[in-house]
């Protein structure tokens, strides 16, 4: 009898069982599985945070070598003037061309840095003279080179559209007007003509 009753009792529970597993379970219902102790699921949770940390480590890392690399190469290229590996900015026959066309010509804006250095020194001596005269150099020197600036900025724009009529010319004309104030020699990508020397 207590055979029979144990069968009887136990195949509806794996019935309930097989319902209960087709349903959402209840959140208050067992798991079916017994509970981590705390130190074994402490130990689960650094092994996957470790894993996953030492892979952003390694990725960050690769990142990093290839940022170097690329920026070794950039400077190489910055200064040879090779194309292939010039920043954006640099890149293209149009940017090469105000470069070639900068770099060919006298401009008094290269010479602002070593100039405003002179008038400084002379505007720091207190003798109203000398400060007098140090005021006259900087309207001067200022008018000049927007003077010179203007005409190059002219010039330039006529040799773009003659030379590139389809091509972009968005920034270019500016960009050789920031290189103007650059002194020769600090120039970056490095001048590729001499003075004098119509690209």
């Amino acid at each position: 009898m207590f055979r029979s009753r144990s069968k009887e009792e136990k195949a509806p529970t794996t019935k309930v069982t097989a319902d209960l597993s087709k349903q959402p379970r209840d959140p208050e219902a067992p798991k079916g599985r017994p509970t981590p102790k705390r130190s074994e699921a402490q130990t689960q949770r650094r092994r996957a945070s470790s894993g996953t940390s030492t892979d952003r480590k390694e990725a960050m890392k690769r990142q990093r070598e290839a940022r170097r690399a690329d920026m070794a190469r950039q400077r190489e290229a910055l200064a040879s003037g090779d194309e292939r590996y010039l920043p954006a900015r640099d890149k293209g026959p149009v940017r090469r061309f105000v470069r070639d066309f900068v770099d060919s010509r006298f401009c008094i804006a290269e010479y602002f840095l070593p100039l405003a250095v002179i008038i400084l020194i002379l505007s720091v001596i207190q003798v109203q003279n000398i400060q007098n005269i140090s005021l006259l150099l900087w309207l001067g020197v200022i008018v000049l080179i927007v003077v010179d600036s203007v005409g190059l900025g002219f010039r330039l724009k006529k040799q773009l559209a003659q030379r590139f009529p389809d091509a972009p010319k968005r920034g270019a004309v500016a960009y050789g007007l920031m290189r103007t104030l650059q002194m020769r020699r600090l120039r970056l990508p490095k001048p590729q003509v001499k003075r004098g020397e119509r690209p």
